[in-house]
Parts: structure tokens; C-alpha cells; sequence
């Protein structure tokens, strides 16, 4: 279970089986965070902003490069990005687990991580356009 008292703390004392961090700029991410908050948390699962100063901290990634895509951090504490992220948390839900068995082919899965970059690239954030953070097709780390 990841504290939010220890590694990452939201001043509540909540913790979680696992984490999605998104990016707070941009209003499409912000829109499904906000969809999804409550489902998660029913699992015991959690949602945080990329933006938040410790996440960086915690998943041992550069600000240049945690911005490029969604994270999500398990129990197992292996940080996965992308495509590969929404994959993990589609397991904890059962409409959502025909996306889970088409991963495991891998033309589904490339199919899914160039779409995911895609989005990613077209997403736009609150002052711009489109997201200042450079987005690129990102797999698991």
C-alpha cells in the first residue's frame, strides 16, 4: 500500500494501492480524472496531478519527461506511462477489461500505445492551444 503520509502525501492520511498521476493542465485529462476519482477510490486506488512537486520525487522521473504522459504506481512499484498505464488501471474494472485481453496481443497493444501518443500530442491544456510539454509516444518504464 503507497501512504500518502509517507512517500506521497495529501495531508489526510489516505492511502492507496496504487496511483494515476495526470496532468492538471490539460482540460481533457483533468475531465476523465475527475470521472474516475471515485470509481478508483472505491478500489483503493487513487488520482493525483503530475504537477504535484512530489511525484516527481517519488517516481524518480525528471519534470522535462514526467509531463509527457499519464503514470500510474502500483503495488508493486513499477512506474508505467502511457498506454501501459491505462492498461493497469483498466484491470480493476470489469467494462473495461476487454482492453486488458487485447494488450496481451501486441499488434493491439502497439495499436493502443500510438493511439494513446496521438491523444496525447492533440490534448490541450487551460492558456494554450495545445500542451507546452513535449508529448511523445511513451511505454512503460
Amino acid at each position: 500500500m503507497i501512504s500518502l503520509t509517507s512517500e506521497f502525501s495529501d495531508g489526510k492520511g489516505r492511502h492507496a494501492r496504487g496511483w494515476l498521476f495526470y496532468d492538471a493542465e490539460c482540460e481533457f485529462c483533468t475531465r476523465i480524472a475527475r470521472w474516475i476519482r471515485k470509481p478508483m477510490l472505491r478500489r483503493g486506488l487513487a488520482v493525483a496531478p503530475l504537477q504535484d512537486p512530489r511525484v516527481a520525487a517519488l517516481l524518480g522521473i525528471p519534470r522535462s519527461e514526467l509531463m509527457r504522459a499519464i503514470r500510474y504506481l502500483g503495488e508493486n512499484g513499477l512506474p508505467l506511462a502511457g498506454a501501459d498505464a491505462l492498461i493497469e488501471v483498466a484491470r480493476e474494472f470489469w467494462w473495461a477489461r476487454p482492453l486488458v485481453w487485447a494488450s496481451r496481443v501486441r499488434a493491439a497493444k502497439a495499436a493502443m500505445r500510438s493511439g494513446y501518443g496521438w491523444i496525447a500530442r492533440q490534448r490541450k491544456c487551460q492558456a494554450e492551444t495545445t500542451c507546452r510539454h513535449e508529448t511523445v509516444e511513451v511505454a512503460s518504464r
